[in-house]
């Protein structure tokens, strides 16, 4: 009984954490470059039962079988497939359309810089003259941050990320691609950073000036799969009531006896 309580608890913590990364996709469904996240499920590892001196069998040590002590979380992953791309009309509004990720100088509470990368081409300018994403965080360019004059009548960039200031080549934005995306780790909800093992390549990605790239969350499919999980999470509600009723009447009959 105490083991069927159990495999209903994990179950329904399983459901519970799935929940969360569905409302999370949820709630940044209209967020510029943002990537849904998935999650798949295991069992515990299968355990042998056997009976120990039991009467049944002349109290003898004998094989079951083996069973699992219910579910739980295998691994919470991010889905990269491109979002739709919106048009916007904003000078500074960049896509990717393709592989690949703008590199930025993410600036800590302590001063120090590092290389981050993103999808959400928000960017704007600063007074000085460079282009920064919400955050303030500096778009990255083959000079080192990107920067326009201020003056400058019409900004330009190609596809091939160079960008153009009254006409006057300025500066090459930089994309960045890697060869697995397994060795990237969310920072917030729209930008990434490399850990050990990551290895860039090529970015075959164009950029395409007053665009923003939407994210890939399907709304109708994750209420789908919210459904889903809270029907179960229900299911898991009842097997605890059923075992708990269960456990009490059983209580209850040998206190009579």
């Amino acid at each position: 009984m105490v083991r069927q309580l159990y495999t209903a608890w994990t179950g329904m913590r399983n459901e519970q954490n799935r929940l969360d990364v569905i409302s999370n996709n949820l709630a940044n469904s209209a967020t510029v470059g943002f990537k849904k996240e998935g999650v798949t499920s295991q069992s515990f590892d299968q355990q042998l039962m056997v009976k120990i001196r039991d009467a049944s069998v002349d109290w003898r040590q004998e094989r079951i079988g083996t069973m699992s002590f219910g579910a739980k979380i295998g691994e919470v992953y991010t889905d990269y497939k491109q979002g739709s791309l919106r048009e916007s009309g904003n000078t500074f509004d960049f896509a990717i359309d393709g592989s690949g990720f703008f590199a930025i100088q993410y600036t800590n509470a302590n001063g120090q810089t590092s290389t981050q990368y993103t999808r959400a081409g928000q960017f704007t300018v600063t007074q000085e003259g460079y282009v920064v994403d919400v955050d303030g965080n500096h778009l990255m360019a083959e000079g080192g941050s990107l920067q326009v004059p201020v003056d400058a009548a019409d900004v330009a960039v190609d596809v091939a990320g160079n960008v153009y200031a009254d006409g006057e080549l300025v500066d090459t934005i930089i994309l960045t691609d890697f060869e697995d995306y397994d060795y990237l780790k969310k920072f917030g909800e729209t930008r990434l950073f490399p850990v050990n093992g990551a290895r860039e390549k090529e970015a075959a990605g164009m950029i395409r000036q007053g665009f923003t790239e939407q994210s890939n969350v399907n709304v109708v499919s994750e209420m789908v799969n919210m459904i889903a999980i809270t029907r179960a999470y229900e299911a898991g509600q009842k097997v605890i009531q059923t075992v708990d009723s269960t456990l009490e009447k059983a209580t209850t009959l040998g206190s009579v006896s």
